[in-house]
């Protein structure tokens, strides 16, 4: 059990605002502590949530009379959580002689199902119902094959020293912010990797490097992101641009999306009854970075040869990740409505907890929401050889684009020249400074300087540290 001071009136206020909905629930007072434990039950079943104790039905903040007693009272009763869940209680003066109490448990997705007094419920939008007997069984029936997936294994050998602290202190912020992880978590990256079961016992799992490993290579090859980009229809035409990387699941993430943005022409056109000139992709970001979240995420990481590539062609954009869909889930399923079933429940857990995807099965719908309301054609999906290829449609030839379009050579000479001014303007201009005016990250500042003294464009005089660049006109 954990208590808090982070909870404040200000945050129940702002909670109250968002109304009941499928993570928060209003009780007006531990009177109803059994069916507020039963919701906590249905939230530790999906993806968290809090009751707060001392608001009535309509928001209205009460507070309730409160003693050690009452605080005994829950804790007591969240001893009656099967498997043992944690809870975070925490007592917030809404006036004087009454407390809002609020009780807030992380989603237990690793573990589900679980019960409360021997009875599974579960969260459906506002509501809290008895969870049906045949998803109970098939959850029970899941978790018992969860305990030999790859991603759970203990990481032989690896450390804290071979994660990224910063990576994991952003993970911590980002949940706390969505509300997906108690405010009282410590900022000791050990107890945070506790906290998202990436760590039992003392030893980190597979997971945990893969989400935040280091120094992958030689052990993890399959920590491997290829991004290219080829001039025709076909990966035997000319390319562009070319770049293989080794690196964690959240900056495969970012990296593959800079790419992305990098190497997709810019259209413009002029919306009807406008006078202002709108910019933007062929194909819209939101559904690109969807579809790559999707394909970090559930990939299989246990083959050594595995990898996630972006392919972008003159008519299309390819992302293609190692591994099979669930034997629940197939290619037509994920144009509709569809459940999930993570392949990597404790890397699609540290995902969810930022806030990054949600953990319903809704992200291929989005993609669908998001390409129609772009105008874009919706994508396709098909396994091959061992592979996921989802294929989004585009017309990326030169000269085949609305009036104004680039292409993705003039759109990569763009932010070389924004770079190249940069540097003549200021010779000791820093990469955090160039990564702050250009947009792009520290890789890919490192990428496009090494491209420019490799073309003549630069050059470095002096060390790293303390020396200047010098633009060659």
């Amino acid at each position: 059990m954990t208590k808090s001071a982070a909870m404040d009136m200000d945050r129940v206020s702002s909670l109250v605002q968002q109304g009941e909905g499928q993570e928060l629930e209003f009780k007006r007072s531990t009177g109803e502590l059994k069916e507020g434990m039963q919701s906590l039950c249905g939230f530790l079943n999906g993806p968290g949530g809090t009751v707060l104790f001392g608001i009535r039905p309509d928001g209205k903040i009460e507070g309730q009379e409160t003693s050690d007693h009452t605080l005994r009272e829950i804790a007591q009763a969240a001893d009656r959580f099967e498997p043992p869940a944690h809870v975070a209680i925490q007592k917030v003066k809404a006036s004087p002689g009454r407390d809002v109490i609020a009780v807030t448990v992380e989603s237990g997705l690793d573990q589900r199902p679980f019960v409360f007094d021997g009875h599974p419920f579960e969260r459906v939008s506002s509501t809290t119902r008895r969870m049906p007997q045949a998803k109970y069984e098939r959850l029970l029936l899941d978790r018992g094959r969860s305990k030999m997936r790859w991603e759970n294994q203990p990481a032989d050998g690896v450390t804290l020293k071979d994660l990224d602290r910063a990576e994991i202190l952003r993970t911590r912020e980002l949940a706390i912010q969505q509300n997906r992880i108690s405010p009282g978590t410590s900022r000791d990256i050990g107890e945070i990797l506790d906290r998202l079961n990436l760590r039992v016992n003392g030893t980190l799992t597979q997971a945990a490097l893969m989400l935040y490993g280091k120094n992958l290579l030689p052990d993890y090859p399959q920590c491997l992101l290829k991004m290219g980009r080829f001039r025709g229809t076909r990966v035997t035409g000319d390319i562009v641009d070319n770049r293989q990387e080794h690196m964690n699941a959240f900056a495969m993430v970012r990296e593959g999306m800079e790419f992305l943005r990098r190497t997709m022409p810019l259209g413009a056109r002029f919306p009807k009854g406008e006078i202002f000139r709108e910019d933007r992709y062929p194909v819209p970001l939101e559904a690109l970075r969807e579809i790559l979240l999707n394909a970090v995420m559930h990939r299989d990481y246990s083959n050594p040869s595995g990898y996630v590539a972006i392919a972008v062609f003159d008519d299309r954009i390819e992302v293609i990740s190692y591994g099979r869909l669930p034997n629940a889930v197939s290619v037509k399923s994920l144009s509709g409505e569809h459940q999930s079933h993570p392949v990597n429940p404790l890397i699609a857990g540290a995902f969810h907890r930022t806030g990054a995807v949600e953990i319903w099965g809704r992200g291929t719908n989005r993609v669908l929401d998001y390409c129609k309301q772009h105008g874009a054609a919706p994508p396709t999906f098909k396994e091959r050889q061992g592979f996921v290829i989802v294929t989004l449609r585009a017309d990326f030839a030169p000269g085949s684009a609305e009036d104004g379009e680039k292409t993705v050579e003039s759109a990569v000479e763009n932010t070389v020249e924004k770079i190249f001014h940069l540097i003549r303007s200021n010779p000791r201009v820093s990469q955090k400074e160039i990564a702050s005016q250009t947009g792009l990250s520290r890789r890919g500042v490192e990428w496009n300087l090494s491209k420019m003294k490799k073309d003549g464009r630069i050059k470095r005089v002096g060390p790293d540290r303390g020396g200047r660049w010098e633009a060659m006109e």
